[in-house]
């Protein structure tokens, strides 16, 4: 059933036209894709990881879970910057991830912590699921929740590890009432819209 699943959901991005980015970012292969036959997803990250603002089983880790039809590890801990991510990257590390998610960095720039600093912390974090034998999906965070100014550092840091990127994960739900829990966390259903969307993206490689 999951096979299946995935089947139908490569098929409907081929046929859109954009089924190759799970292959390439900006004509260059992603590293450690082939992925290696074992090993689960983990999605690594904040408080939007974790969930805040989602009833119990309406995390981002759980709706993906459902939809890919394989495990996923919520590694999200709310608050938490890429400094104490990368503190902590090695926990998640030893669960030796096929697929690492990635989305961080939104409370380094509420913090003003120094841009150069949180995206050589993100690249740490990267380096070390990638030398795991991790195939990474790096997510970026809406820069209108931060300041601005953070897009093109997530696209060249993901061009430059040869991850996948997807860009302002909160597109289409950040300031929508009726998908926001708050100011800045989703509801359950901006969370299953933000699903859909990261489900679209990862399928497809995880065929490969």
């Amino acid at each position: 059933m999951a096979m299946f699943k995935r089947a139908f959901i490569f098929a409907s991005i081929v046929i859109s036209g954009i089924g190759v980015a799970y292959l390439v970012f900006r004509d260059q292969p992603l590293r450690n894709v082939p992925l290696r036959s074992t090993g689960p997803i983990l999605f690594f990250g904040d408080s939007l990881v974790e969930g805040v603002g989602a009833s119990t089983g309406h995390d981002l880790p759980n709706l993906l879970e459902r939809g890919l039809g394989e495990p996923v590890l919520n590694y999200g801990i709310a608050g938490d910057t890429t400094r104490q991510g990368l503190a902590r990257v090695s926990s998640a590390v030893i669960e030796h991830p096929r697929v690492a998610i990635i989305l961080l960095g939104g409370n380094d720039f509420l913090q003003k912590i120094p841009r150069e600093e949180t995206f050589e912390n993100l690249r740490s974090i990267i380096s070390a699921f990638q030398s795991d034998g991790a195939a990474i999906v790096l997510i970026g965070v809406r820069s209108g929740i931060i300041g601005g100014g953070a897009d093109g550092w997530y696209e060249t840091l993901a061009e430059e590890t040869k991850s996948l990127y997807i860009e302002d994960i909160l597109k289409g739900v950040f300031g929508d009432p009726a998908l926001m829990s708050d100011a800045v966390h989703p509801n359950d259903r901006g969370y299953e819209k933000i699903s859909e969307r990261i489900i679209s993206e990862i399928a497809p490689l995880l065929d490969n």
